[in-house]
């Protein structure tokens, strides 16, 4: 099959979405389909068999895009439409496969030539605006719930990736469209972590100087992520431990750095800034407990998937971004507030249960999420979209 794919980010890029887009690709390939994506001019090329990247270009010269709504992305989205557009003209394709707000351009371009095109949820567009904060206008929520419902009613397939957006997609009356595909491969799964153990010991060493135990964070610093929240927690914490926090910048860095030193944990956190996919791994089997603090939201966190597949100790919010996937068998779930966060850390820290509860986790995601499920979750989508296609 050949596939025209709709990326409206900065690809490859170790982040969200890129991420996922790596992964539709490779299986993609994997499946013997034929993929061109056209993306955004940013990012680390990536190659795959029958593959190739059609990027738009950068009139306006931008140099980074930051992660959710931004109004630098409209220009870039254009363009999006009219590389994509001529695309279209000059090849024949069986399948649009499109990303986020990419989907409404490869919705309306699959009607105009007569293709089938298949809606890459990663998150509802209108609740975008709040997570991220961009906007709290009612008439762009509307606009926003007009292009997801147009987007809805004109894909032949929709993939959702956490349960959240399957019962969103549910109650808006397009359930027989949906696919439930979390994303819940990695690049460990397919790049061994074997790091020597000289070079393990040596990076313990560094950040663990006096053998304290290691608690990790690894993401970004958007708001909803709860950084202050755990930096406060951290500082309640009386046990011989240090936060870990992988990736974010330099300049985030230094807003928690005054913020734990306000606390008097000053000493109590080591920041590490972006590191490659391939590397997160190595960050993950140095750490004794795993934190994702999260505050709002309801998609699935990325990194979720690889803490569980870890069999290290889970420290998570107990909100339904993460309690569509955990539960108290395989992590430790506690309050969005500091007190109860930093009892949670301690317990992970230093208890028998929590230790078990990591097994179970291992044990889980080594039976549920494996690749091969994902290929075959990926080949339904196609034979859906085609076949909805069919009997429009």
């Amino acid at each position: 099959m050949k596939i025209l794919m709709l990326a409206p980010e900065p690809f490859f890029q170790p982040r969200g979405t890129p991420i996922s887009v790596y992964f539709r690709l490779k299986a993609l390939s994997d499946l013997g389909h034929r993929t061109d994506l056209v993306t955004y001019p940013l990012g680390e090329d990536k190659e795959f068999n029958n593959f190739r990247i059609l990027r738009v270009p950068n009139l306006i010269g931008i140099r980074s895009i930051k992660i959710g709504p931004s109004l630098a992305k409209v220009p870039l989205d254009f363009l999006l439409l009219v590389r994509a557009f001529w695309a279209l003209a000059a090849t024949r394709y069986d399948l649009i496969f499109s990303h986020e707000e990419g989907a409404f351009i490869g919705a309306a371009l699959g009607n105009l030539f007569g293709t089938p095109h298949i809606y890459d949820m990663h998150s509802s567009l209108p609740q975008q605006l709040e997570n991220f904060e961009f906007s709290h206008s009612p008439l762009l929520r509307n606009v926003f719930l007009g292009m997801e419902r147009f987007v809805l009613q004109n894909s032949h397939a929709v993939i959702v990736i956490c349960k959240d957006l399957l019962q969103y997609v549910q109650k808006k009356g397009f359930g027989a469209k949906a696919v439930f595909l979390e994303n819940f491969i990695d690049f460990a799964d397919f790049e061994p972590s074997l790091f020597p153990l000289d070079v393990v010991w040596r990076k313990k060493k560094d950040i663990a100087p006096h053998g304290e135990k290691i608690i990790l964070y690894a993401g970004n610093f958007e708001p909803y992520q709860g950084i202050p929240l755990l930096v406060e927690a951290i500082a309640r914490m009386t046990e011989s431990a240090v936060l870990l926090i992988v990736g974010g910048s330099k300049r985030e860095h230094e807003i928690a750095r005054r913020q734990a030193a306000a606390l008097g944990a000053g000493r109590k956190l080591v920041f590490i800034e972006k590191v490659p996919p391939s590397q997160v791994s190595l960050y993950i089997s140095l750490a004794d407990v795993l934190v994702s603090p999260r505050l709002s939201g309801t998609n699935t966190p990325l990194k979720i998937y690889s803490f569980l597949k870890s069999g290290k100790p889970l420290v998570a919010t107990n909100l339904w971004t993460h309690t569509q996937v955990l539960d108290e068998k395989i992590a430790v779930l506690v309050a969005p507030e500091p007190g109860s966060l930093a009892e949670g850390l301690a317990f992970a820290l230093h208890s028998e249960e929590a230790a078990a509860r990591a097994r179970a986790a291992k044990e889980m995601a080594q039976n549920e999420y494996v690749y091969l499920t994902y290929l075959e979750k990926i080949s339904l989508t196609l034979k859906m979209a085609v076949e909805n296609f069919k009997r429009r």
